[in-house]
This record gives structure tokens, C-alpha cells and sequence, in this order.
């Protein structure tokens, strides 16, 4: 009789190990594994703003050459990468949300094509200031940037010798893109001059 009694704790004991330490194992390590690769945007959109952020860079580098012809063609080309972010994907969220990604395009969109308007390179390099406000924090907390770190940068004297303007980089290096190489007063003397502010990362 004992023995029975034995066996038969044996067995729920061994049940109980199988259930709850062996059978729910592979489903726990599934929910984890899918959470990690979970991404909010689809590729084709993340690469569509990864489009947007690097034409954003090169018309930043036009600047610090002070090429005004460059300028031009660098802000067209982020024009056009701009009109061609696909946004059917958002409207899966709520109105509000889209409308307000669709607003920080617009913002982004409208600065540089005012760069377009201008020919003297100060007053595209305010433009470009602008630009670069809408594009942090708005820009990329709207669309819930998912793509490489990028670095917010500072020069605390980008006009009059007093105006602080902002850039963004995807290095820590400082490049100045408002003094340039070619700056009227200081030549290349102060492309170096700046700090890092803030740090974009993927949300």
C-alpha cells in the first residue's frame, strides 16, 4: 500500500516538474525571441527615411564647402526623398499621429525648399538651421526614427558671431557646416568650433 502511495506521488510530482519547467520553456523563449526582432516601422520605410537622413548629411557637407551650387542640388535631391517617403504604412495609427508625421514632413519639406529661394549662403545657412529644428526632435520623435545613432551638434557663433545654429552629424567629429572652409572672416580657422548637444537614437 505504501508503495503504491509512493509511486503515485512520484508520478504528480514528475507531472508537475514536466509542466511547469519543461513544457512552457519553448513557448517562453518564442515570445522572448519575437519581442526582440519586433520592429515598428517595415524596412522599406525605415529605408526610406535612412534616404531622408542621408541627403540631409550631404547637403550639410555642401555647406561646410560653401558651395551654393551644391547647396541647391542637395536640397532638391532631399525634396524628392522627402515626397517619396511612403507614409500608407502610418496611417495605421490613429488620426492625430499621422497628422502630425505628416506635418513634420511638410515643416522639414517647406525649409528646404526655401534654401532653393535664396542666393546668398548666409541666408540658406538660416534655412538650413531651420531645417535642422524640425528635423530634431519633431522629425524623427514623429516617425519613431529606427535607424544608426546620429549626433546633435552646436555652433554657439554661426551668425553675427553670437547666434548659436544647430546640425546634425553621424559622427562626433565636428565638422561646422555654418563657418565652413571658406568662411568670410575666419576662412577654415573655425570648422572645428562646436559641440555635441544631443544624441538621435533609434526609439
Amino acid at each position: 500500500m505504501k508503495r503504491k502511495l509512493f509511486l503515485s506521488l512520484l508520478a504528480i510530482i514528475l507531472i508537475c516538474i514536466y509542466w511547469f519547467f519543461i513544457r512552457n520553456k519553448p513557448h517562453q523563449d518564442a515570445t522572448k525571441e519575437q519581442s526582440i526582432s519586433l520592429q515598428k516601422h517595415s524596412e522599406a520605410f525605415n529605408k526610406n527615411i535612412n534616404t531622408v537622413v542621408e541627403d540631409y548629411l550631404t547637403l550639410k557637407d555642401a555647406f561646410v564647402e560653401a558651395d551654393t551650387i551644391a547647396i541647391k542640388n542637395k536640397a532638391k535631391i532631399l525634396i524628392s526623398s522627402l515626397n517619396n517617403i511612403d507614409t500608407a504604412e502610418l496611417k495605421k495609427d490613429t488620426t492625430a499621429l499621422y497628422e502630425t508625421i505628416m506635418t513634420s514632413i511638410m515643416d522639414v519639406r517647406s525649409n528646404a525648399e526655401s534654401i532653393l529661394n535664396q542666393t546668398d549662403i548666409t541666408e540658406m545657412r538660416r534655412d538650413f538651421s531651420s531645417l535642422t529644428e524640425m528635423m530634431f526632435p519633431s522629425f524623427f520623435n514623429a516617425i519613431k526614427y529606427e535607424g544608426p545613432t546620429l549626433y546633435l551638434q552646436n555652433c554657439p557663433m554661426a551668425f553675427n558671431d553670437s547666434e548659436p545654429a544647430n546640425w546634425i552629424s553621424k559622427s562626433k567629429e565636428i565638422i561646422n557646416p555654418y563657418m565652413g572652409k571658406k568662411h568670410p572672416k575666419y576662412h577654415s580657422g573655425m570648422i572645428n568650433c562646436g559641440e555635441i548637444k544631443d544624441t538621435i537614437k533609434a526609439k
